[in-house]
This record gives structure tokens, sequence and C-alpha cells, in this order.
């Protein structure tokens, strides 16, 4: 685990935006985050921008139809993973760039170059990637273990150029895993061993020098992300909150090693986001956050070591939505730090 930090329920995002207009959706994001920006990924801009799309711009034999993407083995496509376990091993990035036809946000938000105290970025977990590319004989990837280990370190390369860039304008920078499928493990659809899982993930983790982080926005085995090297773990404490209140002993081993809960407490959908004030918030904030304020722990550590967040990325909202998310985040994260740590 990196250096301990401890947040203090400072507010960030999980990522995604429904805009199409990278400034606009920047200009929200630095407007409501400025303590933690998080540059914004734009799915409706662009299928490329889709995280399984966007994420695999460069990898070997890679084809992409519409919002399919599959692998078609051609004449460089061996030399070409065996390229990134060279660059693997010697450290070079510098050619897994993401580019500005892939991530619009990104290259916007780094051409601001607005200096904050910290720097949010996101990559795509090697389980939801593997499980979401297909290879030629038609199955995932990450049930061919070539492929799949092969995949977890080019995610590697690509998290480390994309914390390099962000640190043109933040020397601290956090880097989040977003890995929704983690809800499918244990299941008969997903038959994965613990330990796998587990390696792939360290694969990726190894690129990022600074802090790490995984969001997952469903319910899983919250023991297995816990066990990693990750410094937060994010998840949506809107509807899960009870699911993670399952895993009291790791939750309590994982505070006690200066790890953070990133705290998806805004709702992502706008019935339920209409229904919500900052009072409301509050109250549900604190009834997720209750269960781990038991055996020595108390509510304000809890507090100190938490982010408010969106419950998930946030493209499924209106433009209008999207930003009462995020300044309801930020109104929450300002609630709580008067209360508890200010």
């Amino acid at each position: 685990m990196s250096p301990e930090v401890n947040f203090g329920c400072l507010p960030t995002a999980i990522g995604s935006m429904p805009h199409v207009d990278p400034e606009a959706a920047c200009s929200l994001v630095l407007r409501y985050l400025p303590d933690i920006p998080a540059w914004p990924q734009l799915p409706n801009r662009s299928p490329k921008e889709r995280m399984y799309i966007q994420y695999s711009e460069g990898f070997p034999g890679v084809v992409t139809e519409g919002n399919k993407i599959h692998i078609e083995p051609g004449g460089k496509f061996e030399s070409g993973l065996e390229q990134i376990y060279l660059d693997c091993e010697a450290g070079d990035f510098d050619k897994y760039d993401i580019s500005a036809e892939y991530a619009a946000g990104l290259h916007t938000f780094l051409s601001q170059g607005k200096r904050s105290d910290m720097v949010k970025g996101q990559i795509i977990g090697p389980i939801t990637w593997g499980l979401t590319v297909i290879g030629q004989d038609g199955r995932a990837v990450l049930y061919d273990d070539t492929l799949a280990e092969i995949g977890a370190r080019f995610l590697r390369l690509k998290a480390a150029w994309q914390e390099n860039a962000l640190r043109r304008i933040s020397p601290n920078t956090i880097i989040f895993l977003d890995e929704p499928y983690l809800v499918s493990l244990g299941s008969a659809f997903v038959p994965l061993s613990r330990e796998k899982v587990i390696a792939l993930l360290e694969e990726t983790l190894q690129g990022i020098k600074g802090l790490k982080g995984l969001h997952c926005c469903g319910n899983t085995d919250w023991s297995l992300p816990l066990s990693t090297t990750i410094d937060v773990l994010s998840f949506d404490a809107y509807t899960e909150a009870v699911s993670l209140g399952l895993y009291p002993v790791e939750v309590k081993a994982f505070l006690a090693r200066g790890g953070n809960i990133a705290w998806g407490i805004i709702p992502n959908d706008e019935e339920s986001l209409a229904k919500e004030s900052l009072f409301s918030l509050y109250d549900r904030l604190g009834e997720a956050m209750a269960p781990f304020t038991r055996d020595g722990l108390s509510f304000k550590q809890v507090v100190q070591q938490g982010l408010i967040t969106p419950s998930c990325g946030l493209t499924a909202l209106s433009p209008e939505a999207a930003e009462l998310a995020l300044e309801l985040s930020s109104k929450l994260s300002d609630y709580m730090r008067k209360k508890y740590i200010l």
C-alpha cells in the first residue's frame, strides 16, 4: 500500500459523464470537485469512449465493430504480444498512450492545465476487460491464460502512461481500476479462482506508482479487493451498503493499514436523485457507515478515511442531473468535513 493518506470525505467522481462536449464536462468537474478532479469519460460522444474499447487502443489484433470488440490475430500478432512483455519489464509505457480520439475528456482536461493537490484517473480493470473482449475462439479472452495475463500487463502500461500524463497537472495521483464484472465472480458463468483474479488485478496495479483504487458498483466478495494492494475501495453505498457490511473484519483491517473507502452515496439514476437532498443523503451515509463503527473504530475515523462520490458513472443521466449529482457530492462533503473534520 502507498503512504497513508486520509481524504477526510473529500468529493471526487467515478469517471463517466453524459456530455458530448468535453469542455462542458471538464468545466463541471473542476467547478464541483476542485480538490480531486477526475477527468471525464464521454461514452455518449463516441463508442470509442466506452471503457472496454477506450483502453484497448493499440492492443495487438484488436478489432472494434460498433460496440463490440474482438481479437483477430494477424501477421504481427505474436510479436506484438511479446513486445508488451518486454515493455513491462523495461517500464517503457510511452507508446501506450490513450489518444484524443478515444478520450477527448482526458486530453481536454490535460490541456486546461489547472493545478490541483491531487487528480484522479481511471482505467478498466483486467477482469472486466478480459470478460468483454472476445478471442478468436469466440470466448472471452479471460479464459485464455496467455491473453489474460498479457491483457493485464497491457492495462498496466496504459495505467502508467495515464498516471504520468496526469502528473503534468498534479504531483499526486490516484488511479482507479473500474471492475464492474467482479459481481460475476463465484457464479457458474465465471469460474475463476480467487488466486487468478488477485494475480491479474495485481499485475495491472503494479503499473501505478501513486495511490491505487478499485471501483465495483455491485455486490461482490469484498474480501477479494480488500486483500489486494489498493489504497481506496470504491463502491455503491447507496444500494450496496449492506453487502459491504458483511465484511466488518476485512474492512477494519483495510482501514487499519491506511486504506480509504469511497462512499458512492449519490445515486446515479434520475428518479432516485430527484428524491434526495443534502440531509437525506447525510442520514443515508450515516446508516451506511454505522456498522463499521464497532470493535474500536470511531465514526470520525471512518469519515476521516473516506471519499464522497456518486454511486457509479453518470452516463445515463441528463447533463443537468449529472451536475446535480456532482453538486450534491460537493455539498455533502462540505457538510461532513465541517461537522467531523475541520
